[in-house]
């Protein structure tokens, strides 16, 4: 028995992508029936479909569908949560890691449910200044908790492939809220969230 992947996708949204995936080749000075390309703009479409698949989904349902009373009030903490998007400006990747952090007020969350959060908003066309206010208000409004803290560190294509052309650069980007804007509580979490660096 022969090996079958299936993917499911919107047949007029994938039928309309490759017309323009195909045309993008074109205009390059390609040729879509040259023999590697030829699947190329299907591929192209059901992978563009993908990668933006967060515009139809709902972060804070997600939430609310493990959220659990526990009398626990100290620091709960996800680091190093891998992330992917797409810049909007270029539609080039950009990639890192982002470390979430939360005071439970009477409620906490299946842990899985914060990775779950970040990768529905990182699957849309994004700039990592909305993607990190997008993250840490949906955690704040469907938890409520006493704080919410999140930093988002990421390589973006958009400078290393194309315009400065800088390979090593590194943009960091964080937000707070609650506990989280006192001096000790903030210090306390980047703390943590550096590891063996600070220990």
């Amino acid at each position: 028995m022969s090996y079958q992947k299936e993917e499911r996708y919107d047949e007029k949204t994938t039928e309309a992508l490759k017309a323009n995936f195909k045309n993008i080749l074109e205009l390059i000075g390609e040729d879509p029936m040259r023999e590697g390309l030829v699947k190329t703009p299907e591929r192209a479409a059901k992978a563009t479909q993908f990668l933006t698949q967060g515009y139809y989904m709902d972060a804070k349902q997600v939430i609310e569908s493990a959220m659990f009373t526990e009398d626990y009030n100290e620091m709960v903490i996800v680091k190093d949560i891998e992330l992917y998007s797409q810049c909007e400006h270029h539609m080039l990747p950009f990639f890192g890691k982002a470390h979430i952090a939360y005071i439970p007020n009477k409620k906490i969350v299946g842990l899985s449910k914060l990775p779950r959060v970040v990768d529905i908003f990182a699957r849309r066309l994004q700039v990592q200044e909305r993607l990190t206010h997008e993250i840490l208000n949906c955690i704040d409004e469907a938890l409520n908790p006493q704080g919410a803290a999140i930093v988002i560190e990421a390589r973006h294509m958009c400078m290393m492939m194309r315009g400065v052309q800088k390979q090593n650069s590194l943009t960091t980007t964080s937000a707070f809220t609650g506990q989280f804007r006192e001096p000790e509580t903030r210090a306390e979490f980047l703390k943590l969230i550096h590891g063996s660096k600070c220990l």
